[in-house]
């Protein structure tokens, strides 16, 4: 039983520093008092779904907490654009 509950333990502690938190995509009308701070890109992306999860990541790791996308384009590879709120 205490095997469990420190393997359950570490297998916790070993996927937290992979956990992250993307910033949220908002629309014109839910930007609230948040202000536009700048876009970010992303290319590569398999479809639209992975294009938004992408361009979130990218808007969190510049700090942001939420992001418009502006240009979603391609086939196989999609490219996109998004202006970012903080």
């Amino acid at each position: 039983m205490k095997k469990l509950l420190y393997f359950s333990a570490v297998v916790t502690l070993a996927t937290l520093p992979f956990i992250t938190i993307a910033a949220e995509p908002l629309t014109h009308g839910n930007t609230g008092q948040l202000r536009p701070a700048g876009t970010v890109s992303v290319t590569g992306a398999a479809n639209l779904d992975d294009l938004q999860t992408k361009l979130g990541e990218k808007a969190k790791e510049e700090g942001a907490k939420g992001f418009i996308v502006n240009s979603a384009s391609g086939d196989e590879r999609m490219f996109g654009t998004a202006t970012i709120y903080k």
